[in-house]
């Protein structure tokens, strides 16, 4: 009997299967590690970028912040001068001051876009060109001010100059004027006190007793003067009695070299600048003639001429 053979499969011919499904459980874990890996890089790539975009546009924003700091201060600088600006110059200044609000309420908004900090960038440039013409505007006034204070202080030395060249002249014309006045005052050359009694027969008498005195007769002569002008003189007599006391009225006053003084009688006389003698006459009403020396003073064109004196028995 003929037995036939069987031949049974080998070992590997029968697990094959069996490998090829392991090796395709290999590939999907390595598909699926390279998928994670790969979306884990992804967003780490995209929040890095993100991230260092949201630090890019912060750096930004306070870099524009100090600069709108620092246009505002030289803003401030500016004001600070003084310089009197015109009209356009206040309006340049508050518009630039309106466009650093603008730019402050857009940088403090929680959110700012790249288009935003461009703008903002754009603006703050144009602001600082307008501040540094506001600037130079303003150096070029306080310049031109510091001009005229010059040429102002010199105008008023050159004034003061002239005012004291002035004062000067004046001053020495004023001198000579006095000069000149009291040159040309009138000088008595003679002067004589006499007392009289008036006689019952008209008759005028020459005393000296007191008692029996009616009047004081004044005899003066004025010296010659070739710079008094002649023509019609106020003669301004003072009379001192015994007792030291000046006889007068307290309403009669002329004056002497700006100062006011009592007198006891005027009279005009006609000066003809030839040697002239004149004479006054004076009694003293309701009173009698004192015993003791009388002194007489005489005045004309605020000035004293002479004086002389007469004792009464």
């Amino acid at each position: 009997m003929k037995i036939e053979e069987h031949k049974v499969g080998s070992p590997k011919s029968v697990d094959e299967p069996v490998g090829k499904r392991d090796n395709s459980k290999i590939y999907f874990f390595i598909i699926a590690i390279a998928a994670l890996l790969a979306t884990n890089i992804y967003f780490y790539v995209k929040f890095k970028s993100s991230g260092e975009k949201l630090y890019t546009v912060t750096l930004q924003k306070e870099n524009l912040q100090t600069e709108i700091d620092r246009i505002e201060a030289e803003l401030d600088n500016l004001k600070a001068q003084n310089v009197v600006p015109t009209e356009e110059l206040n309006a340049a200044e508050q518009d630039a001051r309106g466009k650093i609000e603008e730019l402050r309420k857009g940088l403090e908004k929680g959110e700012v876009s790249d288009k935003d900090v461009e703008a903002a960038k754009q603006d703050v440039a144009r602001l600082k060109d307008q501040v540094a013409k506001i600037k130079d505007e303003i150096t070029g006034l306080r310049i031109k001010n510091e001009l005229l204070a010059e040429t102002n202080s010199q105008l008023k030395e050159e004034v003061n100059s002239s005012n004291n060249k002035v004062e000067a002249l004046n001053s020495e014309r004023r001198n000579l004027n006095d000069k000149i006045s009291k040159a040309s005052n009138l000088k008595v050359s003679n002067i004589h006190i006499a007392g009289v009694e008036l006689k019952k027969s008209g008759d005028v008498e020459l005393e000296t007793k007191a008692k029996r005195i009616d009047k004081m007769q004044i005899n003066f002569t004025l010296a010659d003067n070739p710079l008094a002008a002649v023509g019609k003189k106020d003669i301004y007599v003072r009379i001192i009695n015994p007792k030291g006391n000046l006889i007068a009225d307290s309403e009669d006053l002329f004056y002497v070299h700006g100062e006011k003084l009592q007198y006891t009688f005027k009279e005009s006389i006609n000066f003809s600048n030839n040697g002239q003698e004149y004479q006054m006459t004076w009694s003293d009403e309701g009173h009698k003639f004192q015993k003791g020396a009388y002194t007489v003073l005489l005045y004309a064109d605020n000035a004293i001429m002479g004086r002389s004196s007469i004792v009464l028995k």
